[in-house]
C-alpha cells in the first residue's frame, strides 16, 4: 500500500514479529493511507452490486441454437407455406386484431443465411443480458422489445407490408445494453463498455440495412430494448431469486406457443 502511494519506508524483524518504518515526515502520511486501506477493506459490498450469474455465455449459444432449430421447422416462404402465411407481421393485420404476430414473425427467417445471422447475434447479445439480470427476466425483456419493435413498425406503414426475423429483437438487446450504461450506479468492468457499440455495428452491417431489411422495426426494436433495459436496470438491481427466473423463462416460452397456437387455430 505505500509503494503504491509512494511512501519511502522499510519492514524490520521486531523480536517474533515486524516493525514497520518511515522517514519522520511520512509518518502522518503512511498513517492515514494504512488506515484508509483498512477502512475500505473492511468496508461490506455494496446492496446494489448485482449477483454474478454462471456461465451465461450458454444462454447465448442455447438461444442461437433454438433459432436455427426452428428455421428448421418452419423453412423458408414457399408458396403456400402455412407458417408464414399465419405467422409473419403483416401490418394490416398485427393492427387488426391478430398482435400475436408480433411475437410468431420473431421465430421465421426468410433463409439459412437470414437464420444464421440472427443466431450468431443473439449469442453474442443475449450472454451479458442474462448475466445482469437473470436467465428468465433476460427472456421476457427480449421478447418484450422484439414484439413491442413489430407492433411499433406496423404503426409506422402506410401501405401492405410484411416482415420476420429475430432481428427485432436482437437490435433490442442492443438497445438494453447501451441503456445499461445510462443507469446511474450501474456496475460493470470498463473492459466491457466495448461490447454493446461494436455488436450493434457489426448486426447494424450485416442485417439492419440489407435489400430485404426491415430498417423501421430494426429501429424501433433499438429503442423498445433501450426502454425496457433503462426501466429495468433501474427498478432491479439485484437479480430475482431462482424461483421466478424459472417462472419467467418458462412464462416466455408458453407465451410464444401460445401466440402460436392462436395464429394456427382453424
Amino acid at each position: 500500500m505505500l509503494s503504491a502511494a509512494g511512501i519511502p519506508h522499510a519492514v524490520e524483524r521486531d523480536g517474533g514479529g515486524f516493525t514497520l518504518l518511515a522517514p519522520p515526515e511520512q509518518v502522518p502520511y503512511a498513517r492515514a493511507a494504512l488506515a484508509a486501506y483498512d477502512a475500505e477493506s473492511r468496508r461490506e459490498p455494496l446492496a446494489t452490486t448485482p449477483d454474478v450469474t454462471p456461465y451465461p455465455w450458454m444462454s447465448g449459444i442455447a438461444a442461437g441454437l433454438v433459432v436455427l432449430w426452428l428455421f428448421s421447422v418452419t423453412g423458408t416462404p414457399v408458396t403456400g407455406s402455412r407458417w408464414f402465411e399465419r405467422g409473419a407481421a403483416d401490418a394490416g393485420l398485427v393492427l387488426g386484431g391478430e398482435p400475436w404476430r408480433a411475437v410468431t414473425a420473431l421465430t421465421l427467417h426468410l433463409d439459412l443465411v437470414h437464420a444464421g445471422g440472427n443466431a450468431l447475434a443473439l449469442a453474442v447479445l443475449l450472454p451479458p443480458i442474462v448475466q445482469r439480470f437473470g436467465g428468465g427476466v433476460a427472456l421476457w425483456l427480449l421478447l418484450l422489445a422484439g414484439a413491442v419493435g413489430n407492433v411499433l413498425a406496423a404503426m409506422t406503414y402506410a401501405g401492405p407490408h410484411s416482415a420476420v426475423g429475430a432481428s427485432t429483437a436482437a437490435f433490442g438487446a442492443v438497445g438494453m445494453l447501451a441503456a445499461l450504461r445510462l443507469v446511474p450506479g450501474e456496475p460493470g468492468p470498463r473492459r466491457k463498455r466495448w461490447t454493446a457499440p461494436v455488436a450493434g455495428l457489426v448486426l447494424l452491417a450485416t442485417l439492419g440495412t440489407g435489400p430485404r431489411a426491415d430498417v423501421p422495426a430494426h429501429a424501433l426494436g433499438l429503442v423498445a430494448g433501450g426502454l425496457l433495459g433503462f426501466i429495468a436496470g433501474m427498478a432491479g438491481r439485484r437479480l430475482a431469486p431462482s424461483k421466478i427466473q424459472w417462472c419467467a423463462g418458462i412464462g416466455a416460452v408458453i407465451v410464444v406457443a401460445g401466440c402460436w397456437r392462436l395464429a394456427l387455430r382453424g
